[in-house]
C-alpha cells in the first residue's frame, strides 16, 4: 500500500478505487434506519407480500415535472420507497416516473386524462415557478401512481383521504401512507380471490338511491358482493366473510336477531351502522322548522349490549361540524341563503393510533348518537369520536334550524371525545344461551346443519357506528347520487369511503397490511423566526465550512508529503 501511495499513479489507483464503489452503491442499495418512528423500514408483511410475486407489477407514478417542494419531497419518498420494493421483488417490480400527457398529442392527452378520471384518480392545481424571476403558472399534477399487473390495472390516489386544505400537513400523513397504499394496491391487484361482503336487507328495508355509491360504487367494485334477505334464509351463510347491515327502519324480531347471534358465534364479522333516532333532514325542510327525534325502537339494545355497546337514544352536536345553507335574512321578497356551521352534522376524528383511522381526514357524520361501551371481557377502541367542544340532547331531542342562540349556548358544549364509532374484539358470547327451546336447537342442528353456539371458538371482532348516514350519499336531480361524505354546498369531500373501506379490510384481512397505516411521520419544522436571525451564521457554516475543511486537508496533505520525500533525499 505504501508503494502505492509513494508512485507517481497513486491518483489512478483512487480512481479505480472511487469507481468501484460507486459501482457497487449502484448494484447494492441499503440504508440504516434510525429515525425514532422507524419511517423508512418496511413491515413484515409488506416485505412477505412482495417477495411472494409470481409475476410483473409496473407502477407509474406521476409525480414528475416542476412542483412545489412538498409534491417533489413526496415524489422523492415514492422513489426510496419503490427501490426497496424492488429490491426485495428483483425483476417482478418495474417502476417509471412520468409528467402525464408529456409528449402526446391534444387528443391523446385527453383521452389518457379521461382513464385516469374513469380510474378515480384526480388531478391537483398547483402554481409552479419555471425559472427564477418568472411569473409562476397553474398546471395539474395527479398526485398518484398507476399500478398494473397482467391484464388488470389500479389506480392509486396519493391524496386520497387527506385533507384538501392541510398544506404539508397533509403531504406528510401522505407519505406516512405510502407503504400502506403502495401494498395495499399490489395485494388487491394480485389477489386470486377476494373477501365476499354480505349485505342485509329484510322486507321492510328496501334499498333506494341513498346508498348507490355504498353498493354500487364501493362494494361491488372492491369485494364479492351479494345480499342477504335475512327473511328468506333459514341462517346467514358463513360464506361471507363480513355482514354490513346499514340503517334499519323497523324492528328486529327475535327470529332475525338469533340468524345474526350465530353468525357472530360461527366467527363471522359484523359491520353494524345504526341510527337509533329517527332524524332526517327531509323532516326538517318539509316542516321549515323545529321536530322531534324519536325512538326507531329497532329492538337491539340487548344484543349489542351482550357483545359490548350501547347506543343511547341522544343527538350529538359538535361546534366542528359541517355547513348547510340556511335562510339568514330576506332581501325584498328573497330569502338570503348562507354556508353556515351546522352542529347536527359534527365532523368525527380519530384519537387513537389504529390504523382503521389513523392518519384520514374527517369523517361526516348526520344525526349521530353517542355510544358507551360496557364493561365485559371484549377489547373496545374508539375509533371516531366528537371534538372536545360537542354535547348531547337527550331524548326527546328537539331538531332546530337555529339551534345555537347566543354565546352562552356555545359553553353549553362541555363534553369531549364522544365516541361515535367502537371496534370490539375478544370472544363473544351468545345472547340466547339458556333461552332455546329444545325443538329449536334440535332444528338448527339437524335440519339447518349449523349447532346453536354459546360463544365464539377464536376472537373475533365487530364494529358498531352509531351513525349510517357515514355511508349514505345524497342523491340530486342535477348528478345523481353523489359521493358519500361530500358536501355539495362547499364541494368538500370527507374521508367516508375510506374509514369504511379501512373498516372493512381490518374485518376480513389478516395479512396484516392494514397495521402500516398507524406509521408515525413526525414533521420536524425548523423555527422560522431563528432560521430568519440566523440565516447569515448558517449560510457561512454550510458553504464555508466545506470549503475550509478542503484547504486544510490540502495543506496537510501536502506538508506530510513534502517532508516524507525531503527525507528521502
Amino acid at each position: 500500500m505504501n508503494k502505492i501511495l509513494a508512485s507517481k499513479l497513486w491518483w489512478l489507483f483512487l480512481l479505480i478505487v472511487l469507481v468501484g464503489f460507486n459501482y457497487l452503491a449502484s448494484v447494492v442499495h441499503t440504508r440504516i434506519d434510525l429515525t425514532q418512528e422507524k419511517r423508512y423500514t418496511l413491515s413484515p408483511a409488506t416485505k412477505k407480500l412482495i417477495k411472494g410475486l409470481h409475476d410483473k407489477v409496473t407502477v407509474t407514478v406521476f409525480l414528475s415535472g416542476d412542483m412545489p417542494a412538498g409534491f417533489k419531497k413526496l415524489s422523492n419518498s415514492t422513489k426510496e420507497m419503490l427501490q426497496e420494493f424492488k429490491e426485495l421483488g428483483g425483476s417482478n417490480i418495474q417502476f417509471k416516473f412520468e409528467k402525464p400527457g408529456e409528449g402526446l398529442s391534444d387528443t391523446a392527452k385527453e383521452k389518457m386524462q379521461l382513464h385516469l378520471d374513469s380510474l378515480g384518480l384526480k388531478p391537483t392545481n398547483i402554481k409552479v415557478q419555471a425559472k427564477a424571476g418568472e411569473a409562476q403558472e397553474e398546471r395539474l399534477v395527479y398526485p398518484g401512481a398507476l399500478v398494473k399487473y397482467r391484464d388488470r390495472e389500479v389506480a392509486i390516489d396519493l391524496l386520497q383521504g387527506q385533507d384538501m386544505m392541510g398544506g404539508i400537513q397533509s403531504l406528510n400523513n401522505a407519505e406516512a401512507l405510502l407503504e400502506y397504499k403502495m401494498a395495499r394496491s399490489i395485494q388487491k391487484i394480485t389477489a386470486d380471490t377476494v373477501p365476499a361482503i354480505g349485505y342485509l336487507v329484510t322486507s321492510e328495508n328496501q334499498l333506494n338511491y341513498n346508498v348507490f355509491d355504498l353498493v354500487d360504487r364501493t362494494l361491488r367494485q372492491e369485494y364479492r358482493f351479494g345480499f342477504v334477505p335475512i327473511d328468506s334464509v333459514p341462517v346467514i351463510p358463513t360464506v361471507f366473510d363480513a355482514l354490513v347491515i346499514v340503517k334499519p327502519i323497523t324492528p328486529f324480531t327475535e327470529k332475525q336477531k338469533l340468524k345474526i347471534d350465530q353468525y357472530v358465534m360461527q366467527g363471522g364479522k359484523v359491520f353494524w351502522l345504526i341510527d337509533k333516532l329517527y332524524a332526517e333532514m327531509d323532516s326538517l325542510m318539509r316542516s321549515h322548522s323545529d321536530f322531534v327525534a324519536y325512538d326507531r325502537n329497532l329492538n337491539i339494545d340487548d344484543l349489542l349490549f351482550k357483545y359490548g355497546v350501547r347506543i343511547n337514544g341522544d343527538l350529538l352536536q359538535d361546534l366542528q361540524c359541517d355547513k348547510i345553507p340556511l335562510v339568514v335574512g330576506n332581501y325584498g321578497s328573497q330569502p338570503q341563503m348562507q354556508l353556515m356551521p351546522w352542529p347536527y352534522f359534527p365532523t368525527l376524528s380519530s384519537y387513537s393510533n389504529h390504523p382503521i383511522a389513523k392518519n384520514l381526514d374527517n369523517v361526516l357524520s348526520i344525526f349521530p348518537n353517542s355510544l358507551d361501551t360496557i364493561k365485559n371481557n371484549i377489547r373496545k377502541t374508539v375509533l371516531l369520536a366528537s371534538s372536545e367542544r360537542s354535547r348531547t340532547l337527550s331524548t326527546p331531542a328537539i331538531v332546530s334550524l337555529n339551534s345555537i342562540k347566543t354565546e352562552e349556548d356555545k359553553k353549553t358544549f362541555n363534553q369531549p371525545f364522544v365516541p361515535v364509532a367502537v371496534l370490539l374484539e375478544g370472544r363473544f358470547t351468545s345472547l340466547y344461551t339458556n333461552r332455546l327451546s329444545t325443538g329449536m336447537l334440535d332444528t338448527l342442528a339437524g335440519m339447518y346443519k349449523q349447532p346453536f353456539r354459546a360463544a365464539t371458538e377464536k376472537e373475533s371482532k365487530m364494529i358498531v357506528v352509531s351513525d349510517a348516514d357515514i355511508v349514505t350519499n345524497v342523491v340530486t336531480a342535477k348528478e345523481g347520487p353523489l359521493p358519500m361524505g361530500y358536501n355539495q354546498f362547499t364541494n368538500y369531500q370527507y374521508a367516508n369511503k375510506d374509514f369504511f373501506l379501512n373498516c372493512i379490510q381490518y374485518l376480513t384481512d389478516s395479512s396484516g397490511i392494514l397495521e402500516t397505516r398507524s406509521k408515525d411521520f413526525t414533521l420536524r419544522l425548523l423555527d422560522p423566526q431563528k432560521t430568519e436571525e440566523d440565516r447569515v451564521q448558517w449560510q457561512l457554516l454550510s458553504i464555508g465550512l466545506p470549503v475550509v475543511l478542503v484547504l486544510v486537508f490540502g495543506v496537510i496533505y501536502q506538508a506530510i508529503r513534502k517532508r516524507k520525500y525531503q527525507g528521502k533525499k
